[in-house]
């Protein structure tokens, strides 16, 4: 089963010169990785670019381009004589894929810990509490965008520059699967509620607590995501 996506997508690879036109390939992308999630759009589907682009009133340019940016996440892949068609995701891979993740941004909270600048450790800080005002009005989209600011000023906060690379080509792979995870209920609270005890380690210092906290976080978000894709499996088949 397959996933949804998100505009940071767009940075995937060399993005397109035009502002507006990247911009609408990146709504492309998460567009269709929703249905793809959903189902709307089966694994072994071909996607054609004339049929797209008619759907959505835009030239094949910024189709060819989403569709791209799909096939960096793996959720569509290009087949010889079939095209672009929506890709099937075996459990395990994904569960080596979230395993991958955990490590590598256990890695990154365990330096932030150490590395960390007063003034970043305070950004980070600013920034969770504001997240707060998200979970209580139930905003997924708000509280997506600010989980993904939290997770890259980690990711810059490690202050290496190879394991950053590392952790946003795989994140990007993941991040259809990780944004599903908030459409469980009370999902957000939660991972707020990991987000603090990640943050509350890097304060004080604590390494070790900090990689942890975000192992924990991230063994999480692999259930939920899995959970997820379950459910919205068990409707399709019923």
């Amino acid at each position: 089963m397959h996933v949804a996506n998100l505009p940071f997508l767009s940075r995937l690879g060399a993005g397109p010169a035009n502002p507006q036109r990247q911009t609408r390939a990146a709504e492309l992308a998460a567009t269709l990785a929703d249905e793809i999630l959903r189902g709307g759009l089966a694994p072994g589907r071909r996607l054609d670019e004339q049929e797209l682009a008619q759907r959505f009133a835009v030239s094949r340019t910024p189709v060819r381009e989403a569709l791209g940016q799909l096939a960096a996440t793996g959720l569509v892949e290009h087949r010889p004589r079939r095209g672009v068609i929506v890709a099937v995701i075996a459990p395990q891979r994904l569960q080596d894929m979230f395993v991958a993740m955990a490590e590598l941004e256990a890695a990154a909270s365990r330096l932030c810990a150490i590395a960390m600048t007063p003034d970043e450790r305070q950004g980070l800080e600013a920034l969770h509490r504001a997240s707060q005002a998200a979970v209580r009005e139930g905003g997924i989209d708000e509280y997506e965008r600010f989980n993904q600011e939290f997770h890259s000023l980690l990711y810059a906060g490690c202050h290496n520059g190879y394991l950053r690379d590392l952790l946003h080509a795989t994140r990007a792979r993941l991040a259809p699967f990780r944004r599903a995870q908030f459409n469980l209920r009370g999902r957000l609270a939660s991972s707020w509620r990991e987000h603090e005890a990640v943050v509350q380690a890097i304060l004080r210092g604590d390494g070790d607590g900090a990689a942890r906290a975000m192992r924990e976080h991230l063994a999480t978000v692999s259930g939920a995501a899995a959970e997820y894709v379950a459910i919205q499996s068990h409707q399709l088949s019923a």
